[in-house]
């Protein structure tokens, strides 16, 4: 797992308009927060995604772009947007690389059985593209309003 002051790691992956977002184009820029969530359309990630939504001005003040990430593909996450109007580019990791390399891709149990999936997970990445904060297993509930206050504090 991933922990702060080490270096985020790169990444390049198509967002919902299926254009490359890549970590290197906001370095020396903007503040990036990386969110892990595990399915398009589904009440947690709903509420995770509309609580960001509802920020995006505030995030974009304090410099700081927002960043969904799931397995679903570029024409789930457009409907996804769609639906509920989210204001957030959200990357489609189909080959789940981009989990793997955040480390967001675990093995979970539910009701006995064992199976893989992403750990609904956050980083906050600074200008100078190093880990502020790297929270792992985290609630939706308030999420985004605790990310906005870590990212106050850079």
């Amino acid at each position: 797992m991933l922990e702060k002051n080490q270096a985020a790691p790169e990444f390049s992956s198509k967002n919902q308009d299926n254009q490359a977002v890549e970590l290197s184009s906001f370095k020396g820029n903007k503040n990036v927060v990386l969110y892990f969530y595990p399915k398009d359309d589904t009440p947690g990630c709903t509420i995770e995604a509309n609580d960001f939504t509802r920020l995006a001005n505030e995030f974009a003040a304090l410099d700081t772009v927002v960043i969904g990430v799931s397995k679903d593909s570029c024409s789930s996450h457009t409907d996804f947007i769609a639906k509920f109007n989210l204001q957030l580019d959200l990357l489609a990791d189909e080959s789940g690389e981009l989990c793997e390399s955040y480390g967001v891709w675990q093995e979970k149990e539910k009701n006995g059985v064992k199976k893989m999936a992403i750990l609904r997970s956050t980083f906050v990445i600074n200008k100078a593209g190093m880990l502020a904060e790297a929270l792992y297993g985290v609630n939706q509930e308030g999420h985004a309003q605790g990310v906005r206050g870590k990212i106050q504090q850079l």
